[in-house]
Protein backbone atom coordinates (compact mmCIF):
# COMPACT_ATOMS: atom_id res chain seq x y z
CA UNK A 1 0.00 0.00 0.00
CA UNK A 2 0.62 3.73 -0.59
CA UNK A 3 0.61 5.97 2.20
CA UNK A 4 -0.63 9.32 1.06
CA UNK A 5 1.91 11.76 2.05
CA UNK A 6 0.96 15.08 3.69
CA UNK A 7 1.99 17.12 0.77
CA UNK A 8 -0.42 15.16 -1.76
CA UNK A 9 -3.45 15.81 0.76
CA UNK A 10 -1.87 19.48 1.31
CA UNK A 11 -2.12 20.53 -2.66
CA UNK A 12 -5.77 18.95 -2.57
CA UNK A 13 -6.79 20.70 0.25
CA UNK A 14 -5.02 24.12 -1.33
CA UNK A 15 -6.82 23.10 -4.92
CA UNK A 16 -3.33 22.14 -6.77
CA UNK A 17 -2.94 26.00 -6.55
CA UNK A 18 -5.38 26.93 -9.02
CA UNK A 19 -3.07 25.92 -11.74
CA UNK A 20 -3.50 26.50 -15.54
CA UNK A 21 -4.04 23.67 -17.31
CA UNK A 22 -4.07 23.96 -21.53
CA UNK A 23 -6.50 21.31 -22.63
CA UNK A 24 -5.93 20.25 -26.31
CA UNK A 25 -8.08 17.53 -28.34
CA UNK A 26 -11.19 16.18 -29.83
CA UNK A 27 -14.02 17.50 -27.61
CA UNK A 28 -16.86 15.55 -27.40
CA UNK A 29 -21.07 15.98 -26.29
CA UNK A 30 -22.18 12.81 -24.05
CA UNK A 31 -25.89 12.83 -24.25
CA UNK A 32 -27.81 10.25 -21.43
CA UNK A 33 -31.15 9.18 -22.69
CA UNK A 34 -32.85 7.51 -19.66
CA UNK A 35 -36.21 5.62 -19.57
CA UNK A 36 -37.82 2.33 -18.70
CA UNK A 37 -38.24 -0.74 -21.00
CA UNK A 38 -41.65 -2.27 -20.73
CA UNK A 39 -42.84 -3.92 -23.56
CA UNK A 40 -41.41 -5.44 -27.06
CA UNK A 41 -41.92 -3.34 -30.21
CA UNK A 42 -45.20 -4.68 -32.33
CA UNK A 43 -43.59 -3.73 -35.59
CA UNK A 44 -40.36 -5.40 -34.94
CA UNK A 45 -38.28 -7.74 -31.96
CA UNK A 46 -37.08 -4.59 -30.26
CA UNK A 47 -37.73 -3.38 -26.44
CA UNK A 48 -39.44 -0.22 -26.43
CA UNK A 49 -37.94 2.97 -23.97
CA UNK A 50 -40.44 5.07 -22.54
CA UNK A 51 -38.31 8.14 -22.30
CA UNK A 52 -38.24 10.11 -18.55
CA UNK A 53 -35.34 12.43 -18.93
CA UNK A 54 -32.39 13.35 -20.79
CA UNK A 55 -28.82 14.87 -19.92
CA UNK A 56 -25.92 16.06 -21.82
CA UNK A 57 -22.28 16.25 -20.41
CA UNK A 58 -18.95 17.66 -21.67
CA UNK A 59 -17.14 14.50 -22.92
CA UNK A 60 -13.74 13.55 -24.62
CA UNK A 61 -10.99 16.05 -24.03
CA UNK A 62 -13.97 18.72 -22.49
CA UNK A 63 -14.29 16.05 -19.70
CA UNK A 64 -10.66 15.72 -18.98
CA UNK A 65 -11.11 19.91 -18.44
CA UNK A 66 -14.47 19.36 -16.22
CA UNK A 67 -12.41 16.85 -13.77
CA UNK A 68 -9.88 19.49 -13.84
CA UNK A 69 -12.06 22.50 -12.93
CA UNK A 70 -14.01 19.90 -11.05
CA UNK A 71 -9.93 19.66 -8.66
CA UNK A 72 -9.96 23.38 -8.67
CA UNK A 73 -7.74 24.61 -10.96
CA UNK A 74 -7.89 26.61 -14.10
CA UNK A 75 -8.53 25.97 -17.88
CA UNK A 76 -8.29 27.08 -20.96
CA UNK A 77 -9.61 24.21 -23.94
CA UNK A 78 -8.67 23.93 -27.57
CA UNK A 79 -10.55 21.57 -30.26
CA UNK A 80 -13.00 21.83 -32.68
CA UNK A 81 -16.95 21.77 -32.67
CA UNK A 82 -19.16 21.95 -35.57
CA UNK A 83 -21.80 24.75 -36.46
CA UNK A 84 -24.74 22.55 -35.36
CA UNK A 85 -27.43 22.23 -32.04
CA UNK A 86 -25.10 20.36 -30.63
CA UNK A 87 -21.85 22.54 -30.51
CA UNK A 88 -23.73 25.14 -29.50
CA UNK A 89 -24.76 22.62 -26.32
CA UNK A 90 -21.22 22.03 -25.91
CA UNK A 91 -19.97 25.54 -25.76
CA UNK A 92 -22.52 26.41 -23.47
CA UNK A 93 -21.70 23.16 -21.08
CA UNK A 94 -17.92 24.78 -20.94
CA UNK A 95 -18.86 28.48 -20.48
CA UNK A 96 -21.16 27.25 -17.60
CA UNK A 97 -18.28 25.50 -15.95
CA UNK A 98 -15.66 28.25 -16.39
CA UNK A 99 -13.49 27.21 -19.11
CA UNK A 100 -11.63 29.85 -21.47
CA UNK A 101 -12.93 28.18 -24.70
CA UNK A 102 -11.58 30.88 -26.78
CA UNK A 103 -9.34 28.31 -28.84
CA UNK A 104 -12.76 25.82 -29.73
CA UNK A 105 -13.38 26.77 -33.37
CA UNK A 106 -16.00 26.40 -35.72
CA UNK A 107 -15.36 23.47 -38.35
CA UNK A 108 -18.23 24.05 -41.05
CA UNK A 109 -17.65 20.94 -42.41
CA UNK A 110 -18.07 18.25 -39.58
CA UNK A 111 -21.21 17.70 -37.14
CA UNK A 112 -19.89 18.08 -33.57
CA UNK A 113 -18.27 14.72 -32.06
CA UNK A 114 -21.52 13.41 -30.04
CA UNK A 115 -22.39 10.02 -28.19
CA UNK A 116 -25.81 9.33 -27.72
CA UNK A 117 -26.48 6.67 -24.85
CA UNK A 118 -30.04 4.82 -24.33
CA UNK A 119 -30.28 3.72 -20.74
CA UNK A 120 -33.06 1.87 -19.26
CA UNK A 121 -33.01 1.06 -15.50
CA UNK A 122 -29.40 1.88 -15.35
CA UNK A 123 -28.06 -0.35 -18.01
CA UNK A 124 -26.88 1.00 -21.39
CA UNK A 125 -29.15 -0.59 -24.12
CA UNK A 126 -27.49 0.89 -27.21
CA UNK A 127 -25.27 3.54 -28.20
CA UNK A 128 -25.30 6.39 -31.36
CA UNK A 129 -22.01 8.10 -32.57
CA UNK A 130 -22.05 10.93 -34.63
CA UNK A 131 -19.18 11.60 -35.85
CA UNK A 132 -16.21 12.71 -38.56
CA UNK A 133 -12.63 10.94 -37.91
CA UNK A 134 -10.92 13.06 -41.08
CA UNK A 135 -7.82 15.28 -40.08
CA UNK A 136 -8.40 18.80 -40.07
CA UNK A 137 -8.07 20.62 -42.98
CA UNK A 138 -4.36 22.47 -43.13
CA UNK A 139 -5.79 25.82 -42.77
CA UNK A 140 -8.17 24.61 -39.41
CA UNK A 141 -4.99 22.63 -38.14
CA UNK A 142 -2.99 25.94 -38.26
CA UNK A 143 -5.35 27.89 -36.69
CA UNK A 144 -6.08 25.50 -33.75
CA UNK A 145 -2.03 25.42 -33.37
CA UNK A 146 -2.08 29.21 -33.50
CA UNK A 147 -4.61 29.31 -31.02
CA UNK A 148 -2.96 26.40 -28.68
CA UNK A 149 0.43 28.92 -28.98
CA UNK A 150 -1.07 31.71 -27.96
CA UNK A 151 -2.03 30.49 -24.61
CA UNK A 152 0.85 28.35 -23.75
CA UNK A 153 2.53 31.29 -21.99
CA UNK A 154 -0.05 31.24 -19.20
CA UNK A 155 -0.33 27.55 -18.76
CA UNK A 156 1.50 25.25 -16.09
CA UNK A 157 0.63 21.92 -18.00
CA UNK A 158 0.13 21.36 -21.84
CA UNK A 159 -2.41 18.43 -21.84
CA UNK A 160 -3.41 16.61 -25.13
CA UNK A 161 -6.40 14.59 -25.21
CA UNK A 162 -6.54 12.34 -28.17
CA UNK A 163 -9.88 10.06 -28.89
CA UNK A 164 -8.71 9.39 -32.67
CA UNK A 165 -11.46 12.05 -34.20
CA UNK A 166 -8.71 14.15 -36.06
CA UNK A 167 -8.03 16.96 -33.89
CA UNK A 168 -4.39 15.69 -32.72
CA UNK A 169 -2.71 14.69 -36.23
CA UNK A 170 0.76 14.06 -35.75
CA UNK A 171 1.97 17.87 -37.61
CA UNK A 172 -0.81 18.96 -34.84
CA UNK A 173 1.02 16.92 -31.78
CA UNK A 174 4.97 17.14 -32.96
CA UNK A 175 4.33 21.31 -33.42
CA UNK A 176 2.73 21.39 -29.66
CA UNK A 177 5.12 19.29 -28.11
CA UNK A 178 7.62 21.38 -29.57
CA UNK A 179 6.49 24.53 -28.39
CA UNK A 180 5.75 22.96 -25.01
CA UNK A 181 9.47 21.76 -24.84
CA UNK A 182 10.70 24.91 -25.67
CA UNK A 183 8.93 26.42 -22.70
CA UNK A 184 9.96 23.74 -20.68
CA UNK A 185 5.90 23.20 -19.82
CA UNK A 186 5.50 19.44 -18.91
CA UNK A 187 3.26 17.41 -21.77
CA UNK A 188 1.14 15.36 -20.74
CA UNK A 189 -1.09 12.70 -23.05
CA UNK A 190 -3.83 9.91 -23.14
CA UNK A 191 -3.00 8.31 -26.28
CA UNK A 192 -4.99 6.46 -29.07
CA UNK A 193 -4.16 4.33 -32.03
CA UNK A 194 -1.17 2.00 -33.17
CA UNK A 195 1.38 4.61 -33.55
CA UNK A 196 2.50 6.22 -30.64
CA UNK A 197 5.58 8.19 -32.80
CA UNK A 198 3.18 10.68 -33.10
CA UNK A 199 3.80 11.82 -29.40
CA UNK A 200 7.56 11.74 -29.19
CA UNK A 201 8.95 14.08 -26.62
CA UNK A 202 6.13 14.51 -24.75
CA UNK A 203 6.70 14.35 -20.68
CA UNK A 204 4.20 11.54 -20.19
CA UNK A 205 1.45 9.00 -21.65
CA UNK A 206 -1.50 7.30 -19.99
CA UNK A 207 -2.29 4.48 -22.33
CA UNK A 208 -4.83 1.43 -20.43
CA UNK A 209 -3.50 -2.07 -21.02
CA UNK A 210 -4.87 -2.55 -24.35
CA UNK A 211 -3.46 0.66 -26.05
CA UNK A 212 -0.27 -0.24 -24.98
CA UNK A 213 -1.00 -3.46 -26.30
CA UNK A 214 -1.76 -2.01 -29.94
CA UNK A 215 0.38 0.24 -29.61
CA UNK A 216 3.64 -2.17 -29.00
CA UNK A 217 2.55 -5.71 -30.14
CA UNK A 218 2.73 -7.27 -26.87
CA UNK A 219 0.29 -9.99 -25.19
CA UNK A 220 -1.76 -7.87 -23.23
CA UNK A 221 -2.45 -11.21 -21.03
CA UNK A 222 1.37 -10.67 -20.16
CA UNK A 223 1.57 -8.39 -17.93
CA UNK A 224 5.56 -8.20 -17.47
CA UNK A 225 6.06 -8.38 -20.74
CA UNK A 226 3.75 -6.35 -21.67
CA UNK A 227 5.09 -4.14 -19.23
CA UNK A 228 9.03 -4.60 -20.93
CA UNK A 229 7.58 -3.59 -23.72
CA UNK A 230 5.89 -0.52 -22.26
CA UNK A 231 9.42 0.71 -20.99
CA UNK A 232 11.16 0.13 -24.70
CA UNK A 233 8.55 2.26 -26.05
CA UNK A 234 9.04 5.04 -23.30
CA UNK A 235 13.07 5.27 -24.03
CA UNK A 236 12.24 5.29 -27.65
CA UNK A 237 9.77 8.27 -27.90
CA UNK A 238 12.12 9.92 -25.25
CA UNK A 239 9.41 10.38 -22.70
CA UNK A 240 10.05 11.14 -19.13
CA UNK A 241 7.23 8.59 -17.77
CA UNK A 242 4.33 6.15 -18.88
CA UNK A 243 1.39 5.50 -16.59
CA UNK A 244 -0.12 2.17 -17.37
CA UNK A 245 -3.93 2.24 -16.25
CA UNK A 246 -4.25 -1.69 -15.32
CA UNK A 247 -8.35 -1.56 -14.68
CA UNK A 248 -8.98 -3.98 -11.30
CA UNK A 249 -5.12 -4.35 -10.83
CA UNK A 250 -4.45 -0.62 -10.63
CA UNK A 251 -1.47 1.58 -12.43
CA UNK A 252 2.23 1.08 -12.92
CA UNK A 253 4.60 3.84 -13.89
CA UNK A 254 7.59 3.31 -16.10
CA UNK A 255 10.22 5.92 -14.97
CA UNK A 256 13.44 4.90 -16.55
CA UNK A 257 14.79 5.87 -12.75
CA UNK A 258 13.68 2.39 -11.66
CA UNK A 259 14.47 -1.03 -12.69
CA UNK A 260 11.40 -2.30 -12.23
CA UNK A 261 7.81 -0.81 -12.84
CA UNK A 262 5.88 1.02 -9.88
CA UNK A 263 3.08 -0.53 -9.03
CA UNK A 264 0.29 1.63 -7.58
CA UNK A 265 -2.46 -0.91 -6.53
CA UNK A 266 -6.08 -0.42 -6.95
CA UNK A 267 -8.47 0.58 -4.05
CA UNK A 268 -11.63 -1.67 -3.92
CA UNK A 269 -14.79 -0.19 -4.86
CA UNK A 270 -18.11 -1.04 -6.28
CA UNK A 271 -17.79 -0.11 -9.90
CA UNK A 272 -20.89 1.31 -11.81
CA UNK A 273 -19.48 3.02 -15.26
CA UNK A 274 -15.49 3.37 -16.57
CA UNK A 275 -17.05 5.67 -19.00
CA UNK A 276 -14.25 9.28 -18.38
CA UNK A 277 -12.16 7.15 -16.14
CA UNK A 278 -9.08 7.78 -18.21
CA UNK A 279 -10.14 11.12 -18.75
CA UNK A 280 -9.78 11.74 -14.41
CA UNK A 281 -6.50 9.87 -14.35
CA UNK A 282 -4.45 11.83 -16.70
CA UNK A 283 -6.62 15.30 -15.30
CA UNK A 284 -5.39 13.88 -11.74
CA UNK A 285 -1.78 13.61 -12.85
CA UNK A 286 -1.67 16.67 -14.47
CA UNK A 287 -3.33 18.47 -11.25
CA UNK A 288 -0.52 16.58 -9.30
CA UNK A 289 2.42 17.57 -11.65
CA UNK A 290 1.52 21.33 -11.71
CA UNK A 291 0.95 21.20 -8.30
CA UNK A 292 4.98 19.93 -8.13
CA UNK A 293 4.12 16.40 -6.77
CA UNK A 294 6.79 13.50 -8.36
CA UNK A 295 5.18 10.68 -10.62
CA UNK A 296 4.40 8.23 -7.97
CA UNK A 297 2.42 10.62 -5.73
CA UNK A 298 0.37 11.66 -8.70
CA UNK A 299 -0.32 8.06 -10.20
CA UNK A 300 -1.35 7.16 -6.81
CA UNK A 301 -3.93 10.36 -6.87
CA UNK A 302 -5.00 9.67 -10.05
CA UNK A 303 -5.80 5.76 -9.06
CA UNK A 304 -8.04 6.89 -5.84
CA UNK A 305 -9.31 9.93 -8.26
CA UNK A 306 -10.61 6.91 -10.78
CA UNK A 307 -12.02 4.62 -8.14
CA UNK A 308 -14.11 8.19 -6.80
CA UNK A 309 -15.86 8.24 -10.59
CA UNK A 310 -16.41 4.46 -11.51
CA UNK A 311 -18.95 4.73 -8.92
CA UNK A 312 -20.88 7.30 -10.50
CA UNK A 313 -23.27 6.70 -13.47
CA UNK A 314 -22.13 7.75 -16.87
CA UNK A 315 -19.26 10.23 -17.67
CA UNK A 316 -18.61 11.91 -14.27
CA UNK A 317 -15.71 14.14 -13.05
CA UNK A 318 -13.72 14.21 -9.85
CA UNK A 319 -14.46 17.07 -7.07
CA UNK A 320 -11.10 18.48 -4.77
CA UNK A 321 -14.00 17.85 -2.10
CA UNK A 322 -14.58 13.81 -3.04
CA UNK A 323 -10.66 13.65 -3.49
CA UNK A 324 -9.84 14.63 -0.11
CA UNK A 325 -12.72 12.08 0.95
CA UNK A 326 -11.16 9.54 -1.17
CA UNK A 327 -7.83 10.03 0.62
CA UNK A 328 -9.06 9.93 4.28
CA UNK A 329 -10.95 6.58 3.54
CA UNK A 330 -7.43 5.62 1.96
CA UNK A 331 -5.86 6.28 5.20
CA UNK A 332 -7.86 4.14 7.12
CA UNK A 333 -7.53 1.34 4.64
CA UNK A 334 -4.02 1.44 4.82
CA UNK A 335 -3.45 1.29 8.50
CA UNK A 336 -5.62 -1.55 8.23
CA UNK A 337 -3.59 -2.95 5.78
CA UNK A 338 -0.35 -2.83 7.02
CA UNK A 339 -1.25 -5.69 9.77
CA UNK A 340 -0.38 -8.62 7.54
CA UNK A 341 0.50 -12.56 7.76
CA UNK A 342 4.19 -13.96 7.23
CA UNK A 343 3.87 -15.02 3.97
CA UNK A 344 1.94 -11.71 2.98
CA UNK A 345 4.18 -9.08 4.90
CA UNK A 346 7.63 -11.53 3.31
CA UNK A 347 6.13 -10.47 -0.32
CA UNK A 348 5.64 -6.60 0.90
CA UNK A 349 9.06 -6.95 2.38
CA UNK A 350 10.57 -8.30 -0.75
CA UNK A 351 9.07 -5.36 -2.90
CA UNK A 352 10.16 -3.02 -0.66
CA UNK A 353 13.86 -4.16 -1.20
CA UNK A 354 13.63 -4.63 -5.07
CA UNK A 355 12.64 -0.81 -4.71
CA UNK A 356 16.17 -0.08 -3.19
CA UNK A 357 14.10 0.67 0.47
CA UNK A 358 15.94 -0.52 3.62
CA UNK A 359 13.86 -2.64 6.18
CA UNK A 360 14.65 -2.44 10.01
CA UNK A 361 12.83 -5.28 11.92
CA UNK A 362 12.22 -4.79 15.71
CA UNK A 363 9.94 -6.53 18.01
CA UNK A 364 7.83 -6.77 21.48
CA UNK A 365 4.45 -6.96 22.89
CA UNK A 366 4.12 -3.26 22.59
CA UNK A 367 1.33 -3.92 25.60
CA UNK A 368 -1.05 -0.52 26.61
CA UNK A 369 1.16 1.73 24.05
CA UNK A 370 2.60 4.34 25.64
CA UNK A 371 5.38 7.64 24.85
CA UNK A 372 8.06 5.25 25.61
CA UNK A 373 7.08 2.56 23.16
CA UNK A 374 6.38 5.50 20.18
CA UNK A 375 9.57 7.05 20.73
CA UNK A 376 11.31 3.69 20.19
CA UNK A 377 9.62 2.86 17.18
CA UNK A 378 10.31 6.39 15.54
CA UNK A 379 14.22 6.06 16.22
CA UNK A 380 14.34 2.75 15.04
CA UNK A 381 12.47 3.40 11.41
CA UNK A 382 15.17 6.01 11.14
CA UNK A 383 17.75 3.42 10.74
CA UNK A 384 15.93 2.88 6.78
CA UNK A 385 13.28 3.62 4.86
CA UNK A 386 10.35 1.18 6.36
CA UNK A 387 9.53 -0.27 9.88
CA UNK A 388 7.96 -3.74 10.43
CA UNK A 389 6.96 -5.04 14.15
CA UNK A 390 7.15 -8.38 14.97
CA UNK A 391 4.24 -8.25 17.83
CA UNK A 392 4.04 -11.31 20.01
CA UNK A 393 0.25 -12.87 19.89
CA UNK A 394 -1.68 -12.62 23.50
CA UNK A 395 -0.51 -16.45 24.23
CA UNK A 396 3.64 -15.71 23.83
CA UNK A 397 3.00 -12.20 26.11
CA UNK A 398 1.49 -14.59 28.67
CA UNK A 399 4.63 -16.94 28.61
CA UNK A 400 7.13 -13.72 28.69
CA UNK A 401 4.86 -11.80 31.07
CA UNK A 402 2.19 -13.87 33.01
CA UNK A 403 -1.21 -14.68 33.12
CA UNK A 404 -2.25 -11.50 33.88
CA UNK A 405 -0.58 -9.85 30.54
CA UNK A 406 -1.40 -9.09 27.92
CA UNK A 407 -3.90 -5.98 29.13
CA UNK A 408 -4.69 -5.55 25.55
CA UNK A 409 -5.11 -8.22 23.13
CA UNK A 410 -3.56 -8.82 20.07
CA UNK A 411 -5.76 -7.52 17.23
CA UNK A 412 -6.11 -4.88 18.87
CA UNK A 413 -2.70 -3.69 19.69
CA UNK A 414 -1.88 -4.94 16.20
CA UNK A 415 -4.22 -2.00 15.07
CA UNK A 416 -3.23 0.59 17.12
CA UNK A 417 0.53 -0.31 16.29
CA UNK A 418 -0.59 0.41 12.45
CA UNK A 419 -2.32 3.06 12.90
CA UNK A 420 1.56 5.23 13.72
CA UNK A 421 3.20 6.61 11.08
CA UNK A 422 6.83 5.28 11.84
CA UNK A 423 4.84 1.54 11.13
CA UNK A 424 5.00 0.03 7.60
CA UNK A 425 4.09 -3.42 8.84
CA UNK A 426 2.66 -5.58 11.51
CA UNK A 427 3.11 -9.36 11.82
CA UNK A 428 2.04 -11.63 14.94
CA UNK A 429 4.33 -14.47 16.26
CA UNK A 430 3.23 -16.96 18.28
CA UNK A 431 6.84 -18.29 19.32
CA UNK A 432 8.74 -17.52 22.56
CA UNK A 433 11.00 -15.64 20.01
CA UNK A 434 11.25 -13.62 16.90
CA UNK A 435 14.03 -16.04 15.05
CA UNK A 436 11.96 -17.92 12.78
CA UNK A 437 10.29 -14.56 11.58
CA UNK A 438 13.28 -13.00 11.77
CA UNK A 439 14.52 -15.82 9.50
CA UNK A 440 12.00 -15.65 7.09
CA UNK A 441 11.94 -11.68 6.66
CA UNK A 442 15.72 -11.33 6.38
CA UNK A 443 15.63 -7.76 7.68
CA UNK A 444 18.48 -4.99 6.54
CA UNK A 445 18.24 -3.89 10.02
CA UNK A 446 17.39 -5.42 13.19
CA UNK A 447 16.57 -3.09 15.85
CA UNK A 448 16.54 -3.63 19.78
CA UNK A 449 16.31 -1.09 22.88
CA UNK A 450 19.42 -0.08 24.26
CA UNK A 451 18.24 -2.18 27.31
CA UNK A 452 19.84 -5.11 25.62
CA UNK A 453 23.70 -5.96 24.25
CA UNK A 454 24.13 -6.95 21.01
CA UNK A 455 24.62 -10.23 21.80
CA UNK A 456 21.58 -11.03 23.94
CA UNK A 457 19.68 -9.64 21.41
CA UNK A 458 17.48 -12.30 19.16
CA UNK A 459 18.60 -13.02 15.65
CA UNK A 460 21.47 -10.75 15.91
CA UNK A 461 24.18 -12.99 14.55
CA UNK A 462 21.73 -14.51 11.70
CA UNK A 463 21.11 -10.53 10.34
CA UNK A 464 24.88 -9.39 10.14
CA UNK A 465 25.91 -13.06 8.91
CA UNK A 466 23.74 -12.02 5.44
CA UNK A 467 25.30 -8.24 5.90
CA UNK A 468 22.60 -6.61 7.41
CA UNK A 469 23.28 -4.06 10.54
CA UNK A 470 22.27 -4.64 14.51
CA UNK A 471 20.97 -1.09 16.23
CA UNK A 472 20.58 -0.58 19.70
CA UNK A 473 17.73 2.00 20.34
CA UNK A 474 17.71 4.19 22.47
CA UNK A 475 14.71 4.27 25.28
CA UNK A 476 13.17 6.82 26.95
CA UNK A 477 13.50 6.88 30.61
CA UNK A 478 10.63 5.93 33.14
CA UNK A 479 8.86 5.19 30.81
CA UNK A 480 7.61 1.15 30.58
CA UNK A 481 4.03 -0.82 30.63
CA UNK A 482 4.87 -1.93 33.97
CA UNK A 483 5.12 0.83 35.45
CA UNK A 484 2.01 2.44 34.26
CA UNK A 485 0.65 -0.71 35.70
CA UNK A 486 1.86 0.06 39.21
CA UNK A 487 0.59 3.36 39.30
CA UNK A 488 -2.96 2.16 38.32
CA UNK A 489 -2.78 -0.44 41.24
CA UNK A 490 -0.42 1.48 44.09
CA UNK A 491 -1.76 -1.08 46.56
CA UNK A 492 -0.89 -4.05 44.48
Amino acid sequence: MFRVPERVRAAVAGRFGARRVLVVGDLMLDRYLTGAVGRISPEAPVPVLRLGGERVVAGGAANVARNLIGLGLSVAVAGVCGADADGSALTALLDAAGMDRAAVLVDLGRPTTSKTRVVASGQQMLRIDSEDTAALSAPLADALVQAVLARLPDAQVLLLSDYAKGVLSADVCARLIDAAASRGLPVLVDPKGRDFSRYRGATLLTPNRAELALATGADATDLDGLLAQGEVLRAALGLRQVVVTLGELGMALLDGDHPQPTRVPAVAREVFDVSGAGDTVIASIAAGLAAGLDPIDTAHLANLAAGVVVGHRGTAAITAAELAAAIAGEAALEQAAKVRGLADMRAQVEAWRAAGERVVFTNGCFDLLHVGHVTYLERARRHGQRLVVGLNTDRSVRALKGPERPLIGEQDRARVLAALAAVDGVVLFDEDTPIELIRALRPDVLAKGADYREDEVVGAAEVKGWGGQVVLVPLVADRSTSAIVARMHPDG
